[in-house]
């Protein structure tokens, strides 16, 4: 049977590496979206096809930009014909107080997180229509329903996030697309050492944790890919939180 196919937005490193890594050793062929640096994603790419039987494409884009969405998934069909699951995992946003929000802040997150999950969805729901269906999970975390200190731009663009899953949960289901969202607690990523307060949200996970450890990158990719399996057919627009329980502590 032909390879299925996997489109990872900010695969190339973090927790998009991981779950490309996930659906690598299930088989998948991979599109995976970057944004900047390229010598990562090259990397990205030989790593994961010396040790799999898989196929890799790497695509530079802004997906924050229309245009860019649409190369990406021209890029997509014109190398595999195909798509089965598009991950969206990519985000950006500005750590600040309330009070010093800008409007270029709050345009440039919400244009990363929310407006590009939903176009690209559209693009994903198109393109898996042509073999039947498919799965959609976005990435989203805590501070969607939780107000984080200098999270405010990227808590609502989350939020969003969690809100348009279930919209296109039920728009995309007579195509037989299920669509969920996987929300995780403090991961340790590159992303997370533009948090003034890394070190302390690190901390406090570890110690407060009821699973003893902070999440790894390894358990999103986990969940994410268990809802694009059959086993998970009748989760559709849920959120789903990967945190080992830190979030049921009252603070």
């Amino acid at each position: 049977m032909e390879n299925k196919v996997a489109l990872i937005t900010g695969g190339t490193r973090g927790i998009g590496k991981s779950i490309a890594e996930k659906f690598a050793q299930n088989e998948y062929n991979l599109v995976l979206n970057y944004a900047r640096k390229s010598t990562n994603a090259e990397q990205t790419k030989e790593a994961i096809e010396s040790r799999y039987d898989v196929s890799v494409q790497i695509v530079k884009a802004n997906i924050g930009e229309l245009e860019q969405i649409d190369r990406l998934f021209d890029a997509a069909e014109s190398a595999f014909g195909r798509l089965d699951v598009f991950i969206s995992n990519a985000a950006s946003g500005v750590q600040r107080p309330l009070m010093d929000i800008q409007e270029k802040h709050w345009d440039w997150t919400q244009d990363i997180n929310a407006k590009a999950y939903l176009f690209a969805a559209q693009r994903a729901a198109k393109l898996m229509n042509k073999t039947g269906g498919g799965h959609i999970v976005a990435l989203s975390s805590l501070g969607a329903v939780r107000a984080l200190p200098n999270y405010v731009v990227v808590g609502v663009s989350k939020a969003a996030v969690e809100a348009l899953t279930r919209y296109l949960a039920v728009a995309l289901a007579p195509m037989n697309i299920t669509v969920n969202t996987v929300s995780g607690g403090a991961v340790d990523t590159d992303a997370l050492k533009h948090f003034p307060n890394r070190d302390e949200l690190l901390d406090q996970a570890a110690k407060r944790n009821p699973a003893g450890r902070i999440v790894e990158p390894e358990d999103l990719a986990e969940a994410v890919y268990f809802l694009c399996t059959p086993a998970a057919f009748m989760i559709r627009g849920q959120t789903i939180t990967v945190d080992g329980g830190l979030s049921l502590l009252a603070d």
